[in-house]
């Protein structure tokens, strides 16, 4: 059987998933029956959905045709059996394994044996959920994102005993309801759950060591084009709903280090400072975020000697903010593309691009004293005063700290100081997104391209891991994780093999190890 828009469509669950579940399988034509346990509720759903698309109406955003027909389309019931012909069925229960097979059990003697059993599963096992089924084939995961009307993504996942055709159908039929379909298998946190763990992680584990504050965490983040900074996208999902996603997907691998669990987020929920909903968690609500106070920087003193190390975006920023400096002054710096870092050289002090490598370990290589890092500008500064974190190393003088933070204001940037912590804050938290793309592709999860769509979509990041990986550098990635793996030493920080593999193609295919601007 192949779904149209005249199939019939059974969505069990009449809360915020199910409602919308119903309504985007409405309008897109089909007859829906909604049912749900508890009695009234998918009546009280209808009614409370009407109520809102004739909001849209008065705003001119819908037409009352549209809103009638969808209407009209979904029939709240109050008995299973009613919907025996039913071709497809959406269910949004409670997250539990035991309800979601027993549900299917008896859903296996009332529909016929090729309709379509779908699960909205955010976090169990589909292949778990099939076992035990008379046809366990036609049980996959149809994984939409909340508020369903408006996100585009749906994770079609895929069990170990999904059949492909029916993989294939929920992924054409969530394509005409509108919806932007990856395929995915059946793994803990699937796509968007899994590789969004250390956008999350590493800014608590950054907190845990004091390395930084919560409002600098999300003012560079944000800087850097994610809509939201991770304290506040914790406030406003809730700590007690994250830390559980983040305690099922460490348990469901086995204790895997990367998904460890933080201390500092047990103790929010364990005292009641749940985010938004509680009224404080990071911040105290409805206030929200402060702004960040602003820089007081000087101009940029006089220099005698000023050389621009290195080669690609962010070297010819510096020659050019260089060179503007020093024509006022009347001076010229020297170029060394070739170097093998980034950043701008003072008299002999540094400012430096992180590799993920900390100022004092820089300083104890190079046997300097003078050095400043400073965090991946993922983003070019699209007006004054961006916020971007950088670390100094603690023998450097206080005339080149001063002078290294006016150097990061002329480029642009709101420079923010914060502790010597490996990878600051953008590039740590993006290469561990990266790495954990890889490996979810490594794994059969998903493709390259399915795992970019899901982050987009399912969380509005401002590029998919892999297209990072494409603006950036394999091997800049693999430094900053290993240069994270080396200072907190352990299996949380290891390199996904995908990309130590890619790494190597690129190499081999440049002859040497790739820059910055060869990736570009």
């Amino acid at each position: 059987m192949t779904a149209t828009n005249q199939t019939t469509v059974l969505v069990i669950g009449a809360g915020i998933m199910g409602a919308g579940i119903a309504q985007v399988a409405a309008q897109a034509g089909h007859p829906v029956f909604l049912f749900d346990l508890r009695e009234g509720a998918a009546g009280d759903a209808k009614r409370k959905l009407g109520a809102t698309l004739d909001g849209l109406v008065a705003k001119g955003k819908l037409a009352a045709e549209t809103v009638a027909a969808t209407l009209a389309n979904i029939e709240p019931i109050a008995r299973l059996d009613a919907a025996a012909a039913a071709g497809v069925v959406v269910e949004a229960i409670v997250e539990n394994l035991d309800a979601k097979r027993s549900l299917f059990r008896a859903l296996e003697s009332l529909l016929s044996a090729d309709a379509i059993l779908c699960t909205n599963t955010s976090s169990i096992s589909v292949t778990a959920i099939a076992n035990g089924l008379e046809h366990p084939g036609r049980v996959v995961g149809m994984h939409f994102f909340n508020p369903v009307p408006l996100m585009k993504l749906v994770e079609v996942v895929h069990g170990l005993l999904t059949a492909p055709d029916v993989a294939d159908r929920a992924f054409e039929l969530a394509r005409s309801w509108g919806k932007v379909p990856v395929h995915a298998r059946s793994t803990p946190g699937f796509i968007v759950n899994r590789i969004a763990r250390p956008y999350y992680a590493e800014a608590l584990a950054l907190l845990q060591e004091q390395a930084t504050t919560p409002q600098v965490l999300d003012a560079c983040l944000r800087a850097a084009g994610f809509r939201m900074g991770p304290c506040e996208l914790m406030d406003l999902i809730g700590h007690d709903t994250n830390f559980a996603v983040t305690r099922s997907v460490f348990e469901a691998n086995f204790g895997d280090k990367r998904y460890v669990p933080s201390l500092i987020q047990r103790e929010m929920v364990d005292g009641g400072l749940l985010g938004r909903k509680s009224g404080r968690g990071f911040y105290g609500y409805p206030e929200g975020t402060p702004p960040l106070p602003p820089s007081a920087c000087g101009p940029v003193p006089t220099a005698r000697n000023v050389t621009v190390h290195g080669a690609g975006p962010v070297a010819q920023a510096l020659v050019s903010a260089a060179s503007r400096i020093l024509e006022s002054q009347g001076g010229l710096a020297q170029l060394a593309p070739d170097s093998p870092w980034i950043g701008i050289e003072v008299d002999g002090a540094r400012l430096m691009l992180s590799d993920g490598t900390p100022a004092h370990e820089v300083a104890r290589r190079g046997g300097l004293s003078d050095v400043v890092v400073f965090d991946l500008p993922l983003c070019r500064p699209v007006a004054a005063a961006t916020p971007l974190a950088y670390s100094v190393h603690a023998g450097t003088s206080a005339s080149w700290q001063a002078a290294a933070a006016s150097w990061l204001q002329a480029l642009g940037y709101a420079p923010q100081r914060m502790q010597d912590a490996p990878g600051l804050i953008v590039a740590r938290t993006v290469a561990m997104l990266i790495n954990e793309a890889a490996d979810a592709v490594q794994q059969g999860v998903c493709t390259p391209e399915g795992a970019d769509a899901a982050m987009k979509l399912g969380v509005n990041y401002p590029a998919g891991p892999f297209e990072w990986l494409a603006q950036w550098s394999g091997a800049g990635v693999i430094a900053v994780v290993e240069a994270l793996d080396a200072a907190y030493r352990g299996e949380r920080y290891r390199v996904s093999p995908w990309l130590r593999r890619r790494a190597g193609i690129w190499e081999h295919s440049f002859g040497h190890a790739c820059r910055d601007d060869e990736i570009h």
